[in-house]
């Protein structure tokens, strides 16, 4: 009886997650299929058919816009937010999970009450204060919103991992005359990376989709992200499905890369929070 409910809950779990993988495919797969058809063929056609051909014109009419432009703009804006923001929030959650102070909590408070702040609310003063600080249509403005907008849910989750990494490191470290400073760089940072690295996937793909910030602090092509380049390509390719999808699969392309080359590391740094917690 022990093994039918066993093979039962397999087959249970297998089908669930088989529904699960046609659902979540099937509208990544209508998007790149249709991305290598001709423009009329998605109409002639059935949507989710495939294609008759390989038809590349659409992804080299991409790539020889200003396509290129964005993707670079993209890549600066997030690498760049990204790197602050993981060296900002270890630095502070240190303190948050490791010392007693009479600040701590309140501080810690206000880093969770900001999480509870729309971002959108903040786009007219954020708008006033870049114009003011003459970053206005570039690059650079977006960096600080980006960072500081990410950075309360940054600061909690890693606080919250370090909390479980067991004293008696510190304790040991201390013995053998670490001192605070020693004991971060050399056993509270390495041990974190696991946090480190989801923290780092969860807002590089925040950042990488952003449009709100980006459309309303960059005006010209020369300072304006991905997200934007879909936008002005729908409101240009309005009845090219195809050319669309081809926006669209060179837009997702990085992030895919990405998380299939960082995938491995990512699931042994969990595997790892998880066994030391």
């Amino acid at each position: 009886m022990a093994k039918k409910r066993i093979t039962a809950g397999k087959i249970i779990v297998a089908v669930l997650a088989l529904l699960w993988l046609v659902v979540a495919g099937a509208p990544f797969y209508f998007m790149v299929a249709s991305a290598f058809k001709e423009q009329f063929e998605i109409l002639t056609s059935g949507v989710f058919a495939v294609p008759k051909g390989f038809y590349f014109e659409n992804f080299v009419k991409v790539i020889q816009s200003q396509f290129y432009k964005y993707l670079l703009n993209s890549t600066f804006v997030v690498a760049v937010s990204l790197v602050l923001i993981l060296i900002t929030a270890l630095c502070a959650a240190y303190p948050f999970s490791r010392f007693k102070f009479k600040l701590n909590k309140p501080l810690f408070g206000l880093v969770v009450a900001a999480m509870a702040v729309p971002i959108h609310v903040t786009l007219i003063p954020v708008f006033q204060l870049t114009q003011k600080m003459h970053l206005y249509d570039t690059i650079f403005a977006l960096i600080g919103p980006y960072t500081a907008f990410n950075l309360p849910i940054s600061v909690f989750i890693l606080t919250s991992f370090m909390a479980e990494i067991p004293r008696e490191l510190e304790e040991s470290a201390e013995i053998d005359g670490c001192g605070k400073y020693r004991t971060f760089f050399h056993i509270i940072a390495p041990l974190s990376k696991p946090g480190l690295a989801t923290l780092a996937i969860y807002n590089a793909v925040n950042m990488w989709n952003e449009f709100s910030f980006a459309l309303v602090l960059t005006q010209s092509a020369k300072s304006r992200t991905l997200p934007l380049s879909i936008w002005e390509f729908q409101g240009q390719y309005n009845s090219n499905i195809p050319m669309i999808m081809a926006v669209l699969s060179l837009c997702a392309l990085p992030m895919i890369v990405a998380f299939a080359v960082g995938q491995d590391k990512l699931i042994k740094g969990m595997m790892a929070g998880a066994v030391k917690g």
